[in-house]
């Protein structure tokens, strides 16, 4: 397919071929504002669990094309503030907006819709162990576009392309390693070409060359989609090598201790729970 006869876009700020071709694979590049606007919006969002307050007041915004990550210790909030931020969870105050819809205000067919605009990378893969991966990816075409099933077929072998696993379309998820587990959720969770994608702990479970492996692939999208990524994670090699800005959750404020570019963070940084963090020292009150 011609790039240049990509001159259109739908509601969802996909490109589409006016020609009638298929939306997805490598030329299917996310459009929207300027990249200095903000994608998500989260404000004063407070997150709590009954009477247990997890995050209290949490404000940062994502603009577009921009690679955030949500880092700090374990048992700070960074799962939880992503469950919440895609919906999963009903907030205890404050409010998210993705692509200017606040997504706790939002009427069912107004929440579906911003929902297709994104896609989510849980820490399991999320795959449904008794369907194959083309058959995975094909799912949220069935259900949520008007393609055909040849159509969405070919939608559904360009992702599998996308993220290397051409070849292992009638493979179920328990015929693959853990690394390609994760590479066709991601596959899934591009399915409908969305403008933002989220992940919950990535390399988790993977050796150091599958997660370096999979930070490329995340590198890679992000540098041909111009897709905005929220990512959660600790580990603190992905981070030097996948964000341009890191938002650092800490539990003993309940909140927000930094913000910034993670060598930036790592070499200036006077707080030293933030130091400790990205230098990988114990804490000095542990010390």
């Amino acid at each position: 397919m011609d790039a240049e006869r990509r001159t259109e876009h739908d509601d969802k700020g996909r490109w589409i071929d006016p020609a009638g071709g298929i939306s997805g694979g490598e030329f299917a590049w996310s459009q929207g504002p300027p990249a200095a606007e903000a994608a998500i919006r989260v404000e004063n969002l407070t997150a709590a669990y009954g009477d247990n307050v997890i995050l209290r007041d949490v404000s940062f915004e994502v603009t577009r094309g921009e690679v955030v990550v949500i880092a700090g210790g374990s048992g700070c909030g960074k799962s939880t503030l992503l469950k919440h931020m895609i919906g999963l969870h009903p907030l205890a105050g404050g409010r998210v907006e993705i692509n200017g819809v606040d997504i706790a205000a939002a009427g069912d067919r107004e929440l579906s819709l911003t929902r297709q605009g994104f896609g989510v990378l849980f820490q399991s893969g999320a795959l449904f162990g008794s369907l194959t991966l083309l058959e995975n990816i094909t799912l949220p075409l069935n259900d949520f576009t008007s393609l055909s099933p040849r159509a969405a077929n070919l939608v559904a072998r360009a992702k599998l392309a996308m993220v290397g696993l051409a070849g292992y379309e009638n493979h179920l998820p328990s015929e693959l390693s853990g690394g390609m587990q994760k590479r066709a959720g991601l596959a899934r969770a591009m399915a409908l070409d969305p403008a933002i994608l989220f992940f919950d702990e990535p390399s988790a479970g993977l050796d150091p060359i599958t997660a370096a492996e999979l930070d490329r692939l995340i590198i890679r999208i992000n540098q041909a989609m111009g897709t905005t990524m929220v990512i959660v994670t600790h580990e603190l090699a992905s981070i030097y090598n996948i964000a341009h800005r890191v938002v650092m959750l800490d539990k003993s404020v309940l909140g927000i201790i930094a913000q910034g570019p993670p060598k930036e963070l790592r070499d200036t940084s006077s707080d030293p729970r933030v130091a400790d963090f990205f230098h990988r020292r114990p804490s000095q009150k542990q010390a």
